[in-house]
């Protein structure tokens, strides 16, 4: 990227491991992102070659068949697949979210049953917490698991759910104490093949993010063994909190790559466009937009790296990992509007990667916790 700061943490076998994934990146997803975007999600060979590369659950300990590296490997694997600007595939969620809910809160049985097959490409995964009446108040979800024997019966609908459509193993967010609050919420995970009364709903359409397969799940009296249940029961709201620092860390990468390719695409542009007999980048109107995205952007990016670095030693609190994904997502979204102006009607064509990055944006200030819920966190902290 033209101009970028490269992150000080990019450096080792870590900085190997991002040039491996944008090498594999470029070569492959410009090719196979229409078929992505028509057939709504990505193919499973897709997963298969990533992981044969090392870059599925690079941050999972090799005991357990992954790339035995820390979060810094998993975000340079998400940096360098962000900056292609694609936003179909899944892995952030199944080997940034997933796979340490697993690690860190599963038994020596259910790491080993699950994490080898997740590492290779086998094993797809989901969380499931969002539901038709719960997004960001993750106390009013309904979804109900009653013990039965030797068995978690679970009963209700989750909604936009990243893998959905395709995963094998969900982990799903229930109520097994609907008179405990939040102390009554579990994590239980299911395994969809063979699963009598899991239903998956159509993929649903979006307005960006074409390729990305984003579906309802319906669980009508689900069994699940009892043993399927992650981390203690009615700890489930503690541990998505915990978790929800690093997902939003995530979202921060993603923003930060997509507002850097957006500025490339767009400097670019308007060095070869030319208005009134002249470049559009010789216009001072475009060159002090420019400078304003030029700094948002090298400003988003420090703070991103100093956020990444925060939580490597352990020290990215609530309400840092709040900043990072709401104020990021929001530069993102300024950035790449004003970027999309300079395209004029052509930034508005879905053939251009603009359009598709101005598309992809605008749910990034929506999930994970929607921004006005990151600034109460925030505000909840001072």
């Amino acid at each position: 990227m033209s101009g970028a700061r490269r992150s000080p943490w990019l450096t080792s076998d870590v900085a190997d491991l991002h040039d491996l994934a944008r090498g594999f990146f470029a070569a492959e997803v410009p090719a196979r992102r229409p078929r992505w975007e028509e057939q709504q999600g990505v193919e499973r060979e897709f997963w298969t070659k990533a992981a044969g590369l090392g870059l599925l659950c690079a941050s999972i300990p090799e005991e357990y068949g992954g790339g035995g590296g820390t979060f810094l490997h998993h975000a340079a694997v998400q940096q360098a697949y962000s900056a292609t600007g694609d936003r179909s595939w899944g892995n952030s969620v199944h080997s940034g979210i997933v796979a340490h809910y697993i690690l860190d809160y599963g038994t020596e049985e259910q790491k080993r049953r699950w994490l080898p097959r997740m590492a290779t490409g086998e094993m797809v995964t989901a969380i499931a917490m969002t539901e038709p009446s719960a997004g960001s108040d993750l106390k009013a979800i309904r979804t109900r698991a009653v013990k039965d024997g030797d068995a978690w019966v679970i009963t209700g609908t989750k909604m936009f759910i990243t893998n959905g459509g395709s995963a094998d193993l969900v982990v799903v967010a229930c109520v097994t104490d609907p008179d405990a609050g939040s102390r009554g919420i579990s994590l239980i995970v299911v395994e969809t093949g063979d699963c009598p009364g899991f239903r998956r709903g159509r993929i649903l359409d979006k307005i960006g993010q074409h390729g990305a397969d984003t579906a309802e799940l319906s669980f009508d009296g689900v069994r699940v063994p009892a043993g399927n249940l992650l981390g203690p029961e009615g700890g489930g709201f503690g541990m998505m909190m915990s978790q929800l620092r690093q997902e939003r860390l995530i979202i921060g990468i993603t923003a930060v790559a997509a507002t850097e390719r957006a500025l490339d695409l767009t400097v670019s542009y308007t060095k070869e466009r030319e208005a009134f007999g002249q470049p559009l980048i010789a216009m001072q109107n475009t060159r002090f937009t420019l400078a304003e995205c030029a700094t948002k952007t090298r400003v988003a990016r420090v703070f991103l790296d100093d956020c990444i670095m925060a939580h490597i030693d352990g020290e990215l609190d609530l309400a840092a990992a709040a900043m990072c994904k709401w104020w990021l997502t929001d530069v993102q979204c300024e950035v790449i509007d004003a970027c999309v102006q300079f395209f004029g009607g052509y930034g508005y064509m879905r053939e251009y990667p603009i359009a598709q990055l101005y598309a992809d944006a605008r749910v990034q200030k929506v999930y994970g916790g929607a921004n006005e819920i990151q600034k109460e966190l925030i505000a909840r902290s001072l």
